[in-house]
């Protein structure tokens, strides 16, 4: 609200809910940003900040108690409850919304609102700020500026706090636990939706829930970035690539590992892994304050493409083949992403063009990887059908960074004693 300035208004409403087929719903997941500011997990509600009010800034609509409803899906916390418990200023009916914000609008300069997220709600903010329009010749001030709210929230969001980091090193920590399990769930003949069964049990054993849809892909499959129809069975010799994270409290995790289905690394699987884990070590070293963001990735590709040329997978000089970007063939994606209460969390990556500068309390993954096509035939056939990435999740800290997923074995030694342990 400080930085909105005393003659804006903020207007946030909570995620829908949505139907999944006929009268079934998807589990209800709140609006991050509506989560951030709140920590109110119910749906049709509103939140409104208006800075610098006298008679309270921080104001929530939403659902009365009902107890016939209540008995059917559970209970409400009601305009009371939000005042008691989530400490609004004021909290009000949703169904007076329409009665009440009007006058809210009047008076305010700007509107901060996120336009395009639900079209519904974008029409009824536009025909409160017209009914305030058409009072302008009895007075009324109506907003002229209508801004968008994530210029000013996706900043904040990009920067964690303590409490925020502990609930990422829980979901962390949880996802953890559940890619161990998975890896000593492995068998030659497994199918990927009983690894996918065994982590997300995990998940729910500790009140976690998946942060989006895991990602198991035995053999070829892995070298599909998104696969998730995780319905394959695996074979001897296959190498299984896991990407899945648990969400606690709003705030996701995001791991990945690839680990040999029978427990032993293959020649040629343990030359790429290494490389891959040189390449993560990479840039790991490049996680500090002051440091671009992109200089991890950078040093990531500049690891992966040597090591590439080494192996005889890439032909020519080092500099040619970054500059020329032929290591795309086998690394088509960038080596991270922020994380917070999104997996592909908010916050701008470069500024006024340049990529932006490491600081403390951004969360962000380091995730190279490796991936050679089973029909690529330009390279030898003992390569082909080998998908790998290795992905953690680390913190910037004051003096350099911190692996919130440092538990989880990692080097292809490591992840081999923990198969046969």
């Amino acid at each position: 609200m400080r930085i909105a300035g005393d003659d804006a208004i903020l207007v946030l409403p909570a995620a829908p809910e949505r139907i999944r087929s006929r009268d079934t719903h998807y589990p209800y997941r709140q609006d991050s940003d509506f989560w951030y500011l709140t920590g109110f997990p119910e749906p049709q509600a509103v939140l409104v900040l208006v800075p610098g009010r006298a008679h309270g800034e921080a104001i929530l609509f939403c659902r009365e108690r009902d107890p016939d409803r209540e008995g059917w899906d559970g209970p409400r916390h009601g305009p009371e409850g939000a005042v008691d418990s989530f400490g609004f200023d004021d909290a009000y009916p949703i169904d007076d919304l329409d009665e009440i914000l009007p006058g809210l609008l009047e008076g305010r300069t700007r509107v901060y609102y996120h336009f395009g997220h639900d079209t519904e709600f974008d029409i009824k903010l536009i025909g409160w700020v017209n009914r305030v329009r058409a009072l302008v010749r009895s007075g009324a001030q109506p907003p002229h500026e209508l801004l968008e709210l994530g210029h000013l929230l996706d900043e904040l969001r990009l920067f964690k706090s303590p409490a925020e980091i502990r609930m990422m090193q829980r979901a962390a920590d949880i996802s953890v636990r559940a890619h161990e399990a998975a890896m000593r769930a492995a068998r030659p003949g497994v199918h990927e939706y009983e690894l996918q069964a065994e982590i997300e049990r995990v998940f729910r054993m500790h009140d976690a829930v998946p942060a989006y849809g895991s990602i198991v892909g035995a053999g070829a499959n892995a070298c599909v970035l998104h696969y998730v129809a995780n319905n394959a069975q695996s074979k001897e010799g296959d190498l299984v690539l896991v990407d899945a994270g648990a969400e606690y409290r709003g705030y996701a995790a995001d791991i990945t590992r690839t680990f040999p289905v029978g427990g032993r690394f293959g020649k040629e699987q343990r030359a790429l892994h290494d490389l891959v884990h040189e390449a993560q070590a990479a840039a790991l070293a490049e996680a500090r304050p002051g440091l671009p963001y992109e200089a991890g990735h950078e040093a990531a590709v500049l690891t992966l493409t040597e090591g590439l040329l080494r192996l005889g997978l890439l032909k020519g000089n080092l500099e040619k083949n970054v500059a020329g970007g032929t290591y795309r063939r086998f690394y088509r994606h960038k080596t991270g992403h922020w994380l917070g209460l999104d997996v592909h969390d908010v916050g701008d990556y470069r500024i006024d063009g340049q990529s932006r500068l490491l600081e403390p309390g951004m969360v962000f993954t380091i995730e190279p990887g490796l991936y050679i096509a089973p029909d690529d035939t330009s390279v030898a056939a003992k390569w082909r059908g080998i998908g790998i990435r290795i992905e953690d999740d680390v913190l910037v800290t004051r003096d350099g960074h911190k692996v919130l997923t440092a538990r989880l074995a990692r080097s292809a030694d490591e992840i081999e004693a923990l198969m046969a342990g």
